[in-house]
């Protein structure tokens, strides 16, 4: 037992030794990139998400600096500490076997691999998910007394929530598991429970000040992401593509074991009250996901959080029938190797083409972290250049907001145009897109003397714009004609000025265009 522990810490430190380096040696995404500029706009939500994801960021950056190490430096931590909260349940649950193998499972996961190299919410959704999940029985194994565990886990499940919002469906699981487990029945009568919404209530203030300071914003964005049409647009071909991104992110052998146990175990959650607790905090997640998918292919990573407590479940469930049965061992042996096998590729899809397999980058996830920083060696280049012959400064627009974010990360001349403007801007919208446009904007009037006293009447009337009469540079990764309406409206002409064909190990990666558009003058109402 001593000696299993031994070689599990061990484990686990040099695989966070090797996600460092991944995490310092691989380009950042363009989620990655995005969620950089929260950092540099620190607020106390954002128009998608709480304010979780920024902060992770900015104290990374704050340590290491605006690197790709300093933004995913915690990433690899907050894998550890899910790995730890993990191992402390199952142990707690069943057996120091069942955590032993539930934790090397879990990190044997491909979509786990990616989420603790990359800095992403679910990196941050997973750890809070599985510290609540640990704090939560610890609560109610202390039944009837009251403990600090109660108020403990209602703030890690706000501190989860504002990371991401999906993290709230513990309180559903924690109140389905009260009522419905005869010996935690008696919770609802006493104080915590109560505690630990009040706990989770907290979290609330955050999100409730921004949207109370921006006309509550953020209805509009979950009811547009939802939106009524899709009610009336189920189709097949969502489902099957989402359960093809499930069987890819979780490896189709630890899928189809997961579900298998999953389904096994619901007659005995009956009669057993942890293995009622596992399902319970699986389940609604999965369901939601599953009906979700018949209107619209969700996020893959949607579904993570419930294979916390599912893969202790799952664990265990296969050790017993391992027992029982050689092949069923085999069988998870072989589920293990083929996932860690997938999760190396996924980390270095280049592996596949050293084998002489050709695996195109247009079908290759992976491709989003690659060729950005050549990308903007190459556009800050050309801008100089451009700007040589023009004899004036350009701003740069990129086509959305991933090519914005991923050059406002690597160029190295970032022309930060005032305070607070990305050094590289989104076509003006008069509709709220993201983040963008609760930024500076190039599209804005401000009072032509910023000293003077703010008018509440102002109007753009009375207002100057600092980018009248310049030229911009479009940049887009997409094969367009020419620059969307909106911009070809706000400026007087345009030209296709270059297209940059990026390859990597002889086969296409990116191809960028560059337009330049001149003489802006506002886009006409």
């Amino acid at each position: 037992m001593k000696f299993r522990l031994f070689l599990l810490i061990a484990f686990l430190l040099i695989l966070t030794g090797i996600r460092w380096w991944f995490a310092a040696n691989i380009e950042l995404s363009p989620d990655e990139s995005y969620h950089y500029l929260w950092a540099q706009h620190p607020d106390v939500s954002y128009y998608s998400k709480g304010p979780g994801i920024s902060l992770a960021v900015l104290a990374g950056t704050s340590l290491f600096g605006s690197t790709e190490f300093g933004v995913r430096f915690f990433s690899p931590l907050l894998a550890l500490g899910t790995s730890c909260f993990v191992y402390l349940l199952a142990h707690r649950l069943f057996r120091e076997k069942v955590a032993f193998w539930s934790v090397l499972t879990l990190n044997l996961l491909p979509v786990f691999s990616f989420e603790s190299i990359l800095m992403t919410v679910d990196s941050l959704s997973l750890f809070f998910w599985s510290a609540a999940l640990y704090f939560f029985w610890l609560a109610i194994e202390r039944s009837p007394r009251f403990s600090i565990f109660w108020p403990c886990t209602g703030v890690l499940i706000g501190l989860g929530f504002l990371c991401k919002y999906e993290n709230a469906f513990q309180l559903f699981s924690i109140l389905f598991l009260l009522c419905m487990v005869p010996k935690f029945r008696g919770e609802l009568r006493r104080a915590g429970f109560y505690v630990l919404l009040l706990g989770f209530l907290l979290s609330l203030l955050a999100p409730v000040i921004w949207n109370q300071e921006h006309e509550w914003i953020m209805l509009e964005h979950l009811f547009a992401r939802r939106g009524v049409d899709a009610l009336f647009a189920i189709r097949s071909s969502h489902l099957s593509e989402s359960l093809g991104q499930q069987l890819a992110i979780y490896s189709p052998l630890l899928l189809l074991g997961f579900l298998v146990a999953l389904f096994g175990s619901i007659k005995k959650s009956f009669q057993n009250s942890k293995i009622c607790f596992l399902i319970t905090f699986g389940w609604p997640l999965i369901v939601t996901y599953a009906i979700l998918a018949l209107y619209q292919t969700g996020q893959p990573g949607w579904t993570g959080p419930a294979f916390v407590s599912l893969g202790i479940l799952a664990t265990h469930f296969w050790l017993h029938l391992a027992k029982q049965n050689r092949f069923a061992g085999g069988a998870c042996v072989a589920a293990l190797m083929l996932s860690g096998l997938l999760g190396s590729m996924a980390l270095n899809t280049d592996l596949v083409r050293m084998v002489g397999i050709p695996f195109p980058y247009e079908l290759d996830p992976s491709s989003a972290l690659r060729g950005w920083k050549t990308i903007a060696e190459t556009v800050d280049k050309f801008r100089a250049n451009f700007e040589n012959k023009l004899g004036a400064k350009v701003f740069v627009i990129g086509d959305k907001f991933q090519t914005a974010s991923l050059l406002s990360f690597y160029l190295k001349d970032k022309r930060i145009e005032g305070p607070g403007h990305p050094p590289v801007y989104i076509p003006e919208s008069q509709d709220i897109q993201n983040e963008f446009s609760f930024w500076p904007r190039y599209d804005e009037f401000v009072e032509a003397d910023p000293s003077a006293k703010r008018d509440t009447t102002f109007t753009e009337e009375s207002g100057i714009n600092p980018f009248i009469d310049r030229t911009a540079l479009y940049i887009t990764d997409t094969a367009e004609a020419g620059p969307p309406q909106n911009l070809q409206s706000a400026f007087t002409r345009w030209e296709l000025l270059a297209v940059y064909q990026l390859d990597r190990r002889r086969q296409p990666l990116r191809q960028i265009r560059v337009f330049a558009c001149y003489q802006y003058q506002t886009l006409p109402l």
